[in-house]
């Protein structure tokens, strides 16, 4: 063949197989200019130069190679854009550089050492890496695109802090659509305290993720497991961050802050041929730092969606009045650390900003509260780890930064005045007691299944033949809008402590069911039924004893010894008192139960009682009056009623 040069032949075939192997790889040599490109190994990422929107200026960047929509997922010069098409990319001994047409160094990736034998390579993660020829460890790489993100966060790239390098690898918005210099927002891990992702406007925080709680973020309840990506936080003593790895290697997602400092993943829908938002890390008004100031708490379903803490009140009440929520809350009663101070747990809140907080990885809940209750410093605590029940996490300082939710959200346990919790609890105990002597019910059956029950008043003047014809009834009827009867009772018993009026003569009213719920409070307080009560120095029933202690002035001599220590005795004595009212002889004497609620949860002066029911000596011996026994034991029959 004439002019065949084997020579050439093999050196451009040499050079052919050399840039078919070596395509996502930038040589010492080689130039990239602006009308070329490097492609990943898979074909994933492109590396090279292009404009955005209508700017006529050129960046050097990466983007997915394979969506039809130009999407940067890193810029190199983002700050200093080239004017024209005459820019190139290469790598020198200092590491990679852009030069311009004027060969004036326009950004550099500022290695830390030299080489004579450095190459750059684009991976098939997006990453572009800065290597020794030979050396493929990922931890000894000169430099990485990863290591400097922009406003995006693909898979593999951690967002959060190298202790050891001292790198800081965060987000940062883009000021415009096509001008992707550093924006006002930035997104990254807060080292303080626990650590926390922080989302700011220049320095003001305007959200806040709360920790880490072994699942996911505090603050972040949808961020759930999903068929696309597995995501975790690492946080040792070399680094902190948080990453996520696709499942599937075709998806492509990005999680993304954008102009306006929001953060949201993105999924590529490729039918459609757009990016759709899969994910918003900030959902809504709640989700504004510190919206409700401290030891507020957000819902947002409420108007307004401002409140306190149980416990707490507004700090300057003219101000929550005209919707100014900024100065928080404070307790209602103050502490007092040296006389003793207890814990509130409250549910279902994202965690306060835990800037302020202190950890230990291995302590149990109880040794949590142990250590808190020990510093008068210490303001809150809770598990640090859901999912192992391992951890601890303390406050100091006020509480920032509460939302309530739904789902997903944890438990807190809030320092208060020891008076304010036995309060609580006791509160809940009577208030317990008051659901029993009602006549309408709510319960659930073996199987899960939700029922209500209604129970047939005395008021009602109905009959048992009246009643069986409301059941049949009932049992025919089926409508869509109509409950379905599931079964009666025709022997309906009577819940709690008869009346004497009842006892004796027959007589019901709702000041019976009073009576009822008065023996109740009595019980608990004393911890010892009225049935069967005996005390070695008469022969009262515990109405009787109680009634005994009052006029005496020993009131609190009822009070049960196991509460004595950790109790509130000014709650035990309006208890004892409120009881007392409540089985005085005469109906007519007796509170109403609205009244009854309200003298338990407030601090006005009662009126004294009188003389209780059933106040007779009685003989320990005769087991068979039914004047002292202490709750009906009537037979019951169940009947189930089916239609026909």
């Amino acid at each position: 063949m004439a002019g065949f040069n084997p020579l050439l032949f093999c050196f451009a075939l040499f050079s052919i197989l050399v840039f078919s192997t070596a395509i996502d790889t930038i040589e010492p040599t080689q130039l990239v200019r602006d009308n070329e490109s490097i492609v990943s190994a898979g074909e994933k990422f492109r590396l090279g130069f292009f404009s955005l929107g209508n700017s006529k200026n050129r960046y050097v960047g990466i983007w997915f190679n394979k969506i039809s929509v130009l999407t940067a997922v890193w810029v190199a010069n983002r700050e200093i854009p080239l004017t024209d098409s005459s820019g190139v990319l290469t790598v020198t001994n200092q590491g990679l550089t852009v030069l311009n047409g004027n060969e004036s160094v326009i950004w550099s990736s500022n290695s830390t050492r030299s080489s004579e034998n450095l190459v750059a390579q684009l991976l098939d993660t997006g990453n572009l890496a800065l290597r020794e020829r030979n050396e493929r460890d990922p931890q000894k790489y000169v430099w990485q695109s990863f290591d400097h993100p922009c406003d995006t966060l693909i898979a593999g790239m951690k967002l959060g802090r190298n202790n050891v390098t001292g790198i800081n690898r965060y987000l940062s918005s883009w000021t415009s659509t096509d001008d992707p210099s550093r924006g006002n927002y930035t997104f990254e891990l807060d080292p303080r305290g626990f650590p926390q992702l922080v989302g700011r406007k220049d320095s003001v925080e305007q959200y806040c993720s709360g920790p880490w709680n072994g699942l996911r973020f505090s603050g972040t309840p949808n961020l759930k497991p999903n068929p696309y990506y597995n995501y975790n936080f690492v946080f040792n003593q070399e680094e902190a961050y948080y990453a996520y790895e696709l499942k599937d290697s075709s998806v492509a997602t990005r999680l993304v802050i954008n102009l306006n400092g929001d953060v949201q993943r993105f999924m590529w829908n490729d039918r459609n041929q757009e990016w759709t938002v899969y994910l918003k890390i900030q959902i809504d008004n709640c989700d504004k730092y510190a919206s409700c100031g401290a030891y507020g708490r957000c819902r947002i379903d409420n108007s307004p969606q401002c409140g306190c803490l149980e416990k707490f009140e507004p700090r300057y009440q003219n101000e929550w009045d005209w919707a100014d929520w900024s100065n928080g809350c404070v307790r209602r009663k103050p502490l007092d650390c040296q006389k003793g101070d207890s814990f509130l747990k409250y549910t279902d809140v994202k965690l306060p900003d835990t800037r302020n907080s202190w950890y230990d990885r291995s302590m149990s809940l109880e040794g949590c509260k142990m250590v808190c209750l020990r510093n008068c410093s210490c303001v809150a605590y809770t598990r640090l780890d859901i999912s192992t029940g391992n951890g601890c996490l303390l406050w100091f300082g006020e509480l920032i930064d509460i939302r309530e939710y739904p789902e997903n959200g944890q438990e807190i346990y809030v320092r208060l005045a020891a008076s304010e919790v036995e309060k609580q609890c006791l509160s809940r105990r009577v208030l317990k007691a008051i659901t029993t002597t009602n006549d309408d019910f709510q319960g659930r059956l073996n199987n899960g299944v939700e029922i209500a029950v209604k129970k047939l008043s005395k008021s009602s003047r109905q009959g048992i033949d009246e009643f069986k014809n409301e059941v049949l009834c009932i049992a025919k009827l089926q409508h869509r809008n109509l409950v379905k009867l599931l079964g009666c009772c025709i022997h309906v018993e009577k819940i709690g402590y008869m009346s004497p009026e009842y006892a004796i003569d027959g007589l019901f009213s709702v000041k019976s069911d009073v009576f009822s719920f008065g023996v109740l409070v009595l019980e608990i307080v004393s911890g010892k039924k009225n049935r069967g009560f005996y005390h070695q120095e008469h022969c009262l029933n515990l109405l009787g004893h109680a009634w005994k202690l009052h006029k005496e002035g020993r009131p609190l001599e009822l009070m049960n010894e196991c509460i004595r220590e950790s109790c509130n005795l000014f709650e035990v004595l309006r208890s004892i008192h409120v009881g007392l009212l409540c089985v005085q002889q005469s109906p007519e004497d007796r509170p109403n139960m609205s009244t009854v609620v309200l003298m338990l949860s407030s601090e006005g002066e009662l009126p004294q009682p009188k003389q209780p029911g059933f106040f007779t000596e009685r003989n320990m011996f005769d087991t068979n009056s039914s004047l002292y026994d202490s709750a009906s034991t009537n037979e019951i029959t169940s009947t189930m009623v089916r239609p026909r």
